[in-house]
Order: C-alpha cells, then structure tokens, then sequence
C-alpha cells in the first residue's frame, strides 16, 4: 500500500478511538495502526457491537467533514505519563518505550500516543470506509496481558472496492478450507493430538504427496541435490546459529536426552551449514544447491493458529543455495524462473513481487557491512530486472536483521494476496558457522548463502490453494481423478475391469456408489469435486465403452482409449 493511504488508514484507526471514546467514555485504549485492509483499534473495559458500529461510522464521517487538523507534539515520558494518568495501557506502553521523548497526535478532543504519520487534517481523508467487526486480542501480543477487544474497520480507495473486498470474502467463507478439508476428507485436527498438528486422511495425503513430488523433481531437474536431515538437534547448534537468543519464544522447550538438551527443530538451515562445513570447499564446486522437504516445528499461539494457513508442524520446501558473489544474481534468478513456472503449473498466476532492504537511516541495525549489503541487494534487483519484473515494490526497513530478500506473494481466485514464497540472503549463518571456500586464487573466502521456499510450506499453501480452487482440483494433481458408478449391483464387476484398465494407465480411480441411486451417487461425486464421474450400465457393458461426465458436463459414451486421450489433454 502506498504511504498516502497507510496515512489515510492510520488516521481512520485515530479517528474511531475519538468515537469510541464519544459514546464509551469508560474505554481503555491500546494501540490502533493500518492494515492491508484497513485499520483496527484496540479497546478495553467495554463490549462494543454490531448495533454501535452505525453511530461510530456517522461520528468518524462527522470528524472527517470538521477538516480537523491533525496536530504533532512532543513530549517528555513525564508529561506523556499526566496526558494517560487514565489509561493504563498507554502508560505501560509510555514504560516500554527508552527514548525520553515521545509523540502524541491531536485531533478534536482526541490525543493519542503515537509515531505518526497521519494525514494533516482530517477532510484529506476520502477513503471508503466501514466498521467491520471485533475480535479478541491481547495486549502487546501477549497471552500473560488483558485480553481487550479489536474492533476492525475496513478502508479502500473507492465504494467499488469496498464492495467488491467485502463479496469476496463472503466468497471465501464459502471457500474456507477447514470446510473443504473436512467435507472432502482431506485432513482434520484433533485435540488430544495437539492444536496446530494436522494429520492427512488418504486424499489429502495424496495432494500433499503429489504436490510435494512435483516442486521436488522440478527442483531436482534444476540441478538440486536432495539432503535429509533430523527432526531435532543439541541445544548446542540453536546456541550456535542464534535461534536461541533470538527464536526461543517460537521454540519448542528442550528434550532430555543423554543428560543433554535438544530441541525440535524450527528450521533447516543449521543442519544444511553444518553439512557444508563436514569438509572443505572449492570454488569449483559452487554454487551447491541442496533442497529437503523438512517438516519443522514452531509454537504458535493457540489464538494465531488457522488450519493449514498457520499450523505448529509443517513441511518447508526448502532448500540452500550456497555460492559466489559473481554467481549471486544468476541464482537469485534461476529461483525465480522456477518460482513462476510452478505457479503458473498450479494455476496462480497472478504474483507480487517484493524487495525487502535495510532501512539506509539505520544502518546500525543490520548485521554485515556496507560491501555485502550493497552486492546482495544490487544481486537481488538486477536478478528482478532480469526477471523482467520492473514492477517489483521496494520496501526500505523491511529486510531481515541480516540480510535482503524477495518476497513473493501469490493473489489468488477472490483478489486475495497471499505472502508465500521467500529468496532470501543470510549473512549471518556463514559468519556464526564461518562457512568458506578456497578461491581461485588459493585463498579462503567466505561464500553468498541463499535461503529459498517457494512454496512456503506445503501446508501454508494447500490451505491457500484448497481456497483458491474451491476444492475442485486440476486433474494432474486431484487426488481421486474419476469414479466409476455401476448403475445397479450387477454392473460391479464391469466397474472393477473398468477401474483396473484406468489403474494400469496410472489413473487414480475407486469404484463408488455400488448402494446409492444413480442421481445420489452423481451428486455425491459433483460434492467431492471428483473431476470425472463414470457411470457404466448394460448398455456400457454390452459396447464395452464408459459414459464419461466431467464436472457436471456429460461427455457421453466413449471407448476406454478415447477417454484416456481426453484426460491427457
């Protein structure tokens, strides 16, 4: 979004507090900041509802008609402390912050704690907007704090928008992919297993596996190697890497083992460096490419979890490129072909693309020097350029602490941006790991190490992509790809030769409604989004031909042969 309407959005977020406030002088404020889709506010000691949302959003339009002036001030902690003697998250955010001098934005009757920025009055507001909904939410993200309650508003550049943002998601809630997973029985969750751990029944196995085997063999076909490696590790190598001090809240606590301590592990990266360093390296060797379908494990917090979209356990794609600095850019591209190319198999083929780099006003923030993150980030834009993605969004401040990166996002079928693939350069590992190579000059020098998921997670993107299809799979990658329906009891043995022909073709193909009507069994086939559906009867038997529908679509009656050449179109 641009920083005119984060402005615009931010200001609204400011502008609802003032209406809370209005009509529930008792309210407790947190903090109200711009989202993709608008703005939310967090509140505490009251209960808003549906019925409150209309006399909020006449008051916020009645401040926005005022043309009041948003007005910037400074002020010491002390002064902030006298300004929200009345409001106790406030102060325990004035405590939080180590400068001794903060901001605070007036408006109207409304002061609030805040950095800013916001639109200079509030009549340059003219955004489209609607309060939408509340939520629980702790305070600071915290489960130890009050849970208040969140109230969201939405905002976009026209009424259109807004309309067509608000059918979308109505679109979605039909979409939903806990609802598709369980109606289709293709993975479920269970309490006594653990929130957060899916566990895939047959067909949503068989996605799982035919989408994870199509990312890796195109990866192998790229010349990848595949690497394997434990699913925990000393507590010594998480030490080491800086997972400890800097992940440890995302971390599963230690396993005794040994007298030693162990931990599940987060990511891959470790076991991949440690693997690099089992010898030494010629630059003849770069650059090396290992990619692991790795499952890891991450503690979200129960009220974060969403399905597949944000499980505990998952599988990353994931792989190392490490190499040159010459040899940098043509990496980063060759990961970016393969990222489109996969997508675009898959059906998603409407992608953002985003460049992540250090903010150039605080340098002393990044890890590495000025030399590296000038190449990396020089690598990365003419790998996009290359790429012929000029239109890529550069987002200053939004690197990681050590080092660059390009982020993918994939929109999918209802306009939804989904954040899922990542290219990312580490500085950090090789130096912890001192990971080098021996130049062509004989001398030992330190390599570029590239992070890479496409995909994300295989679990993270099925949740997406169940969404995005609806449920109803191309048929290279549908985990049951056609029924045969034997319209009455006698025809079974007919279905079954039918199927084992199908089966011997690599068809993956089940026999079903053998005690069902033929209209149920039909409907039932049309429910599960099974693409073909193959009713066989006398007259079929008698032809030795299928009757073929796909997708609702009635092809008719067919030779076995011509039905396999339709399916491999």
């Amino acid at each position: 979004m641009s920083k005119e309407i984060e402005k615009q959005k931010h200001s609204l977020a400011h502008l609802m507090a003032a209406a809370v406030l209005k009509i529930r002088p008792e309210a407790k404020i947190g903090i109200g900041p711009a989202t993709e889709d608008g703005f939310y506010y967090d509140f505490g000691n009251i209960s808003l509802n549906q019925d409150d949302f209309k006399n909020l959003e006449k008051e916020i339009h009645s401040l926005i008609n005022k043309d009041i002036p948003f007005k910037k001030r400074v002020v010491s902690k002390e002064e902030a402390r006298d300004i929200f003697s009345d409001q106790p998250y406030k102060l325990e955010l004035i405590d939080d912050f180590k400068d001794e001098d903060l901001t605070v934005y007036e408006t109207a009757d409304f002061i609030d704690l805040c950095e800013g920025p916001h639109v200079s009055s509030t009549g340059e507001i003219n955004l489209a907007f609607k309060i939408d909904r509340t939520a629980g939410a702790y305070f600071k993200g915290s489960e130890e704090n009050d849970m208040l309650q969140r109230v969201y508003g939405l905002a976009f550049e026209t009424k259109e928008d807004l309309k067509k943002y608000i059918e979308n998601r109505e679109k979605a809630k039909k979409r939903d992919h806990r609802k598709i997973g369980q109606k289709q029985e293709l993975f479920m969750f269970d309490e006594e297993v653990g929130q957060g751990l899916p566990m895939y029944l047959p067909k949503g196995a068989m996605l799982r596996h035919l989408l994870m085997n199509f990312a890796l063999n195109t990866y192998l076909d790229h010349d990848y190697e595949l690497v394997s490696t434990p699913h925990i590790a000393n507590e010594a190598l998480w030490e080491k890497s800086g997972h400890l001090q800097h992940y440890a809240d995302d971390m599963y606590g230690p396993l005794s083992v040994d007298d030693r301590k162990y931990r599940l592990k987060p990511m891959n990266c470790p076991f991949h460096v440690k693997m690099y360093n089992s010898r030494s390296r010629s630059y003849r060797e770069l650059p090396i490419r290992w990619a692991e379908m790795g499952t890891v494990y991450r503690y979200e917090k129960s009220g974060e979890l969403h399905g597949l979209t944000r499980p505990r356990a998952f599988t990353q794609d994931d792989a190392h490129i490490i190499c040159t600095g010459d040899q940098l850019k043509n990496e980063v591209l060759g990961a970016l072909k393969i990222t489109e190319y996969i997508y675009q198999t898959l059906g998603l083929t409407d992608l953002i693309f985003k460049l992540s780099v250090r903010d150039p006003e605080k340098k002393e923030d990044y890890f590495g020097g000025d030399e590296e993150w000038e190449k990396a980030e020089k690598a990365l834009e003419n790998a996009l350029k290359s790429f012929g993605r000029n239109d890529y969004i550069r987002e200053e401040g939004e690197a990681a602490f050590y080092a660059p990166k390009i982020d993918i996002d994939a929109v999918d079928a209802m306009g939804r941006r989904w954040q899922l693939s990542t290219i990312q350069i580490d500085f950090n590992l090789p130096s912890r790991f001192k990971m080098n190579f021996i130049n062509e000059k004989g001398e030992e020098e330190t390599p570029f190490m590239i992070h890479r998921a496409l995909l994300g997670s295989l679990e993270r993107f099925l949740g997406v992509y169940i969404e995005h299809t609806g449920g109803s799979f191309p048929v290279w990658i549908a985990p049951v790809q056609a029924w045969i329906i034997p319209i009455s009891d006698r025809h079974e043995d007919y279905a079954n030769k039918i199927k084992n022909e199908l089966k011997k073709e690599g068809l993956r193909v089940v026999v079903e409604g053998v005690n069902e009507t033929l209209s149920k069994a039909i409907r039932n086939g049309e429910t599960q989004k099974i693409p073909y559906l193959i009713v066989v009867g006398d007259k079929e038997e008698k032809s030795e031909e299928i009757n073929v529908r796909f997708r609702g679509e009635n092809k008719g009656s067919m030779k076995v042969k011509e039905f396999l050449l339709d399916l491999e179109k």
